[in-house]
This record gives structure tokens, sequence and C-alpha cells, in this order.
């Protein structure tokens, strides 16, 4: 997006996405770009939740010298998150095209989780229908119990205590997470039953070596 002072007086869009896969506006900046499609309504600005299946997680960096377009009906909608694990959460994986070495090596994983060879080949396109059956239930944000004990190192869930605080498992700790950072960590009983964000596949790709760095 230009750097300029009319840019900056704009208000914040609704483009920063939640662990609950939803679209929020903050001032906070992301460190990870990804789209669901167009997104956009008549005037410009953002009006669906997703379009199609293919939910990617993508760079920042600009290709070929271009900007990133808003606001632009016909273009896709430029989404961000705080980090992968977040994107993860919401059911987005890596873009095959700005993110090809981390596409390839998510789909090694992918295969590892569903117990394929490491090399067979899976249309992205049967990705995305799968990721898409976890991610919604109609219109709702589909969600799993699990015990904490069973989470790979990067899965987002939320406690029965505090149903709207997601919180991101991480060697050991529980981290609030927030559009901006994540707050001070927290310990909780392996046995603990959670409520699980990240999509069942995720976890499973998470669980079979798939290494994200969150922003701590």
């Amino acid at each position: 997006m230009p750097d300029t002072a009319q840019a900056s007086r704009r208000p914040p869009r609704p483009n920063r996405v939640t662990p609950f896969g939803q679209l929020e506006a903050t001032p906070a900046r992301g460190t990870l770009m990804g789209n669901r499609g167009d997104l956009h309504g008549p005037d410009g600005t953002i009006r669906r939740h997703h379009v199609g299946k293919a939910w990617i997680c993508c760079t920042l960096a600009e290709r070929n010298g271009r900007r990133v377009v808003f606001d632009t009906k016909g273009h896709y909608t430029p989404l961000f998150f705080l980090d992968e694990a977040l994107a993860f959460a919401a059911g987005h994986r890596p873009c095959a095209e700005c993110r090809r070495a981390d596409f390839l090596r998510f789909k090694r994983h992918f295969n590892r989780a569903t117990g394929r060879p490491d090399d067979q080949f899976v249309p992205a396109r049967e990705i995305d229908a799968l990721l898409h059956r976890e991610r919604l239930d109609g219109r709702t944000k589909r969600l799993y119990r699990a015990t904490l004990a069973v989470l790979p190192d990067g899965s987002f869930f939320t406690t029965d205590s505090a149903a709207q605080t997601p919180l991101l498992h991480w060697q050991g700790k529980a981290y609030p997470w927030s559009h901006a950072c994540y707050g001070a960590p927290f310990t909780l009983p392996d046995r603990t039953e959670v409520t699980v964000l990240t999509p069942p596949t995720l976890v499973a790709v998470l669980s079979a070596g798939y290494a994200v760095t969150p922003r701590l």
C-alpha cells in the first residue's frame, strides 16, 4: 500500500484475520498476507467473508514491482495475519506461487499426515476442498474438542472459561493472541479439554513436522 499522508488518514480496513477466521479492522500490521478471492462489494468495500475454497497465505513482498491493489472490485482482497500459526488456525495454507518452497514443504507434510508417500502428487484443489469442509459448518467456524496433550506446537484453542480468547499452544505454554502480539504465556494441565480452532488436517500437518514460527 502506498505510504502517503492520504493513506495514513484512512480508517483501518476490515482485512485482518482472527484465529476464528473472521475479518476485523485494526491499525496493527501483519507479517503475512493472503486471500480468499474477491470480497469487495460494488462500492469497493469488503462485503463477503470468502469466495471459493482456495484460502491461501502469502508473503508481504511485492512481485515484479507491482503494488497490492486495495478496494477494487474484481481483484482479490488482501488479508493479513499476525503469523503463519494464525493463518493455519483460520484455515489458510501456504500460497503455491509466492511461497513455493513452503507450499512444497506443506504438501510433503500433508501427505505424511494423510498416509501418503512424500512425493505423491495431490492437486491443490483437493487439499482446498478438504480444508474447506473442516473450516466451516454452514457460515460458522467448525470447532472440535481435544485434550491439550494431543495438540502440536502452533495449534490454536480456547478454554471453556474464556471461549472468546484464542490461545496459541507453544512449547508447553498458552499464549493469548491479539492482532498486535501475543500476551504473557501461562501453563495449563495437559489433561485440560479445550476447543480447537485449527482445522484437524492442519493440526495433523503440524504434528507431522511442518514448522511454523510464531511472532513471539
